[in-house]
């Protein structure tokens, strides 16, 4: 039997333990070599773009640049997920480090303990990391002439509590006892290739997001659910009905359901609510997951790092905490 790729040497190129004892200013090398990787570390004024920058931080200060062009002060994280942080880079660094190598993903309350950090920073910091994995994810289409895609798709939040005395509980299944807050995710995946997830109140509201994300010529492959009849008229189809067998005449979902088992096991065992408002963003991060399972941990880690100083502030999770104090 051929040995896992978790176990394996490949898997393992990134240590914590190196991390956890980088000196500040290697870790400022590694991020200004992320940032600026066209001109080797050198910094670019994200102002005006001048390569003319000197060093003008305080005496024990963090990184600050100063641009004779424009006079503006910069800093590495200047314009990126991690504009104005105020913990040393190190620890960003490390906590990509965490991110990535957990295979399912991280709560929040455990990456504060294992940074010594409060729960709100964890939380947002964590966010905005899947909010950068999701930078790979935009305007993805998958599939194209000769391949085959699958999708399906799995509901999540929801719950409600059975009454206590069996005489008073209700049937869920009927819209009248439901709480309205169930969503689905639908998954389209390209076998042996990359996935895109989107978040529904129903299957069938999923038809234009479908088409919209798999090329022409696709072969698709679905489940017996009605909600895919209407993707006959662009596609070939496949259809499997699980009911009679998971894999019947070449047609099979077990992609997509993979997908959906991570997603699963990362709701009940790490983060144990992972619906409402953001849904979107654990399901793409289970994307992401699920696309490079075979890129080892060191690359995970430079990917996501790239991806976080390439994008721009987040206007989900900047201030996160000082707008809900001020809302409550």
């Amino acid at each position: 039997m051929a040995q896992h790729f978790l176990l394996s040497r490949s898997a393992k190129t990134l240590s914590l333990a190196a991390v956890f004892t980088m000196k500040d200013e290697e870790a400022e090398a590694r991020f200004r070599a992320i940032r600026w990787a066209e001109t080797d570390g050198a910094p670019v004024c994200p102002n005006c773009g001048s390569l003319d920058a000197y060093d003008c931080r305080r005496l024990k200060g963090a990184p600050r640049f100063r641009c004779r062009g424009c006079k503006k002060d910069f800093s590495i994280t200047s314009g990126t997920l991690f504009a104005s942080h105020k913990l040393p880079l190190r620890c960003y660094l490390a906590a990509i480090a965490i991110f990535c190598n957990e295979v399912k993903g991280k709560s929040a309350l455990a990456l504060s303990r294992d940074l010594c950090v409060s729960y709100k920073c964890a939380f947002v910091l964590l966010h905005k990391l899947r909010e950068a994995m999701a930078e790979e994810l935009k305007g993805r289409v998958i599939g194209g002439d000769g391949k085959e895609a699958e999708i399906d798709g799995g509901y999540f939040g929801g719950y409600v509590k059975p009454a206590n005395l069996k005489e008073k509980r209700v049937d869920r299944r009927l819209a009248a006892n439901q709480s309205g807050k169930r969503k689905v995710v639908v998954i389209v995946t390209e076998r042996g290739g990359n996935s895109v997830p989107a978040v529904f109140g129903s299957e069938s509201q999923a038809a234009s997001f479908i088409k919209a994300r798999i090329a022409k010529g696709t072969v698709v492959n679905a489940d017996e659910a009605a909600s895919w009849d209407g993707l006959h008229e662009r596609f070939e189809m496949k259809r499997i009905n699980h009911q009679e067998a998971y894999s019947l005449d070449g047609a099979c979902t077990n992609q997509a359901e993979e997908y959906f088992s991570r997603l699963r096991r990362a709701e009940i065992g790490i983060h144990h609510h992972i619906a409402g408002a953001y849904l979107l963003r654990y399901a793409q991060e289970s994307s992401w997951r699920e696309d490079n399972r075979r890129v080892s941990n060191g690359e995970q880690t430079e990917r996501v790092a790239k991806l976080a100083m390439k994008r721009g502030k987040s206007v989900d999770f900047t201030g996160y905490w000082q707008r809900h104090n001020q809302s409550a």
